[in-house]
């Protein structure tokens, strides 16, 4: 009977080592096929525009991040300008287009939900040093792609599950869980189009979404922002 358990938990120990290596080696190969990690490491801010087209209305989308201080999204509808700006303390929701009139604050609660945009590298850029943890869940078909899946916990308890084409690597789905008036849901974004732009990075330039798909028409790496980018307007 020892034996037999002795056995049983070196089996389970030797099935934990198996998945913390294949976890580390999908990782270490997505980030060399994106650009690798070095060239990411260097990624200090980034701006994206691109267009949505929703119920016959091309929605145009500005997103500009600075690494770990400060992220924001302008969605310009029907000639109306609507953002939403997160720093590491404060955000705003500005959204005339639901009829506000002046930004409104986000509360405490909401702005530690969105800290995660603030990461424009991505969790997998040193996820270990950032307290994130990272599962391998095994395979799975995705539309006819064999791809290795991933789910990443951040500190805060969030949970991502990231799906890689098992060819190159590239992560082609995202599913994400989160709140919405309290209540849990799940997102998800399917990534394809890869492109390699400056610095050696490469991107996905189509996100596609429920609503749609964003079609990127230009990613900048390491724009100049000045700090107004980031403020409200009064």
């Amino acid at each position: 009977m020892q034996f037999s358990l002795m056995a049983l938990l070196m089996g389970i120990l030797s099935i934990s080592n198996v998945k913390a290596q294949n976890a580390d080696e999908i990782i270490k190969k997505h980030l060399e096929a994106i650009g690798g990690l070095d060239n990411w490491k260097k990624v200090q801010s980034l701006k994206m525009t691109g267009s949505i087209n929703a119920q016959g209305q091309e929605l145009i989308i500005t997103r500009t991040v600075v690494q770990n201080k400060a992220y924001r999204m302008d969605l310009t509808i029907a000639g109306m300008e609507n953002y939403q700006i997160v720093t590491t303390t404060e955000g705003w929701n500005f959204f005339p287009v639901g009829g506000q009139t002046k930004p409104e604050a986000m509360t405490a609660d909401e702005v530690k939900e969105s800290a995660t945009e603030l990461d424009l590298q991505g969790p997998l850029v040193n996820y270990k040093e950032k307290g994130i943890t990272v599962t391998y869940l095994g395979k799975d078909d995705i539309e006819g792609t064999e791809c290795y899946k991933l789910k990443v916990t951040y500190k805060d308890g969030k949970e991502t599950t990231m799906c890689f084409d098992a060819s190159n690597y590239y992560m082609i789905r995202e599913v994400q869980k989160m709140k919405a008036n309290g209540k849990e849901m799940e997102m998800t974004m399917n990534f394809s189009n890869f492109k390699k732009i400056d610095g050696g990075i490469v991107m996905p330039m189509t996100l596609g979404t429920e609503q749609g798909n964003v079609i990127l028409k230009t990613i900048e790496i390491n724009p100049k922002l000045d700090d107004a980018t980031f403020k409200p307007k009064s």
